[in-house]
């Protein structure tokens, strides 16, 4: 790598270590003096300090961008692609290293760490089939003499702002399409997290990607509007909450921009009467739990019908006894959440659902921690009985806690899906195929589970969701992910053979 000390683990001297932005292959710091802190969340200390962008700063960036551009536009394809073979494989060999920094910034134990890493090669990958998948089309003698053929071109300079809860899949997501389709990018990752930004762009680096193709600026809101405001930045792709998704997609496209935003989510699981419990019990304790339960793609309730609620929520309580909450770096199961802020927002739900009628059957707040006692810890969460009217199921809670609905039946339990206004992930399980084909057919979701609880499709599908979930008209990876990148263009063709006769000012028409 070009830079090490990018990369380095967290000095003694936390308040004092700053990670600078990304700009023209080299770390550079940019005109603002703001900063934000950067916490390891299994300790509850500050380990680093992040540059705040300014709008003068992302204008900088944006400037080095465009101009790498057009030297990265017109590289051929088999460059591109083996620059991104050469990334694939730095990448696979120093997993372990970037599974470090996401644990220590984010807190997900080591194992999901590196499960993040898998799904996010997983695009690159895709993406090295850059060749086959922006082939244009071609027809020989549409009218008389003259031939027709479309070709697909980068876009320019494309924005990617990312969340917190998946620091390196979802830029992996973008930008490894956004590369090998030919654009310059700028990005800007959540200032919670940051460092795996710009591990990644020392990687690219190395990989050979010329300098200034690939950028990365921290900051908050104002880094934010400068890129959806910006006239050199083509598109922006965004995952976060479904507020912040609605305003970047107004905000962008009413700057003429192309964009897809992703929202947030309240994924439901429907168990029927006939379904292996066993099963249900691990997916929804994987489900639920995982990664802290800071997911869009987490199932958050269960719609248990009534003949299996008490047993299935006696599975499930049981399996969540073995669990291990605690520092990532040991081993646990599950780790800490993101801040403490968030931690105490997760866990005020616990005591709305309580007044509201619900049953709390594990209480997180009380959990042992295998940790230090200054993380922000919130341990698995079981509530049963929950109404739908209550904030913890209409509310994307964004933590560990699963909330149980008990439903009469499928009809009940596909009705509170279809009308809750997100429409990301959902999930049956059943041993019934009737069912399921109808349940695949009829549920107004983007991805459907059936006996798998978190549908996210492989890379050469697309990943998106429906309703208040997902804003634009095409989804993340996948051939969709080829469209959003490129722009096409149609060629209409004549070459004239020697036997051509005189002028003809009209159309051309058919002989």
């Amino acid at each position: 790598m070009t830079d090490t000390t990018t990369v380095a683990p967290p000095t003694a001297d936390a308040e004092t270590s700053v990670l600078d932005h990304w700009v023209g292959g080299a770390p550079w710091t940019g005109e603002s003096d703001r900063t934000g802190q950067v916490f390891n969340p299994a300790l509850g200390t500050v380990q680093k300090q992040v540059r705040f962008a300014s709008t003068a700063d992302v204008d900088h960036a944006v400037g080095v961008a465009h101009t790498a551009w057009a030297k990265w536009r017109d590289t051929s394809i088999a460059k591109r692609q083996a620059v991104m073979f050469a990334f694939r494989e730095l990448l696979n060999q120093r997993k372990d290293e970037l599974a470090e920094i996401l644990t220590s910034e984010h807190g997900k134990v080591l194992s999901d760490a590196l499960g993040e890493i898998a799904r996010g090669m997983e695009v690159v990958e895709f993406a090295c089939g850059v060749g086959h998948l922006t082939k244009g089309a071609y027809t020989e003698n549409a009218s008389s003499g003259i031939d027709v053929y479309t070709m697909k071109q980068p876009l320019g300079v494309v924005g990617i702002i990312s969340p917190f809860n998946f620091p390196a899949m979802v830029p992996l997501w973008f930008f490894s399409v956004a590369l090998a389709a030919g654009n310059a990018v700028i990005l800007k990752p959540s200032e919670k997290d940051p460092t795996a930004a710009n591990w990644m762009a020392a990687l690219l680096t190395e990989a050979g990607l010329p300098a200034g193709v690939f950028n990365v600026v921290h900051g908050d809101k104002e880094a934010v509007d400068a890129l959806l405001e910006h006239p050199d930045v083509r598109a922006i792709s965004f995952v976060g909450s479904t507020p912040i998704a609605k305003y970047v997609y107004e905000t962008a496209t009413s700057h003429g921009k192309r964009v897809q935003a992703f929202g947030g989510a309240k994924n439901h699981m429907l168990v029927l009467p006939d379904a292996d419990l066993d099963l249900a019990a691990d997916a929804a304790v994987n489900a639920g739990f995982g990664s802290a339960g800071e997911r869009c793609m987490a199932i958050s309730v269960v719609l248990a019908v009534d003949t299996v609620a008490d047993e299935f929520v006696r599975k499930v309580s049981e399996r969540m006894k073995t669990l291990r909450t605690g520092d990532g770096m040991r081993g646990c199961d599950m780790g800490p959440l993101i801040t403490g802020q968030h931690r105490d927002k997760v866990t005020s739900y616990i005591d709305v659902a309580a007044s509201d009628g619900a049953a709390v059957v594990v209480d997180g707040r009380d959990v042992e921690i295998d940790g230090d006692p200054n993380g922000f810890w919130l341990g698995p969460t079981l509530i049963d009985n929950v109404p739908t009217t209550s904030s913890v199921y209409a509310d994307e809670v964004f933590g560990p806690v699963l909330s149980v609905v008990r439903v009469e039946g499928y009809e009940d339990g596909l009705d509170i899906i279809n009308s809750s206004p997100y429409g990301n992930g959902t999930a049956i399980f059943t041993n019934d195929g009737g069912a399921a084909r109808r349940f695949q057919h009829e549920a107004t979701v983007g991805m459907i589970g059936i006996n798998v609880p978190i549908p996210v499709p492989v890379a050469y599908h697309s990943f998106g969701g429906w309703k208040a979930s997902h804003f634009g008209d095409t989804k993340a990876y996948g051939p969709h992910a080829f469209e959003f990148f490129t722009a096409e263009k149609a060629v209409t063709s004549r070459w004239l053979d020697p036997s051509h006769g005189g002028l003809n000012l009209g159309f051309p028409q058919h002989t």
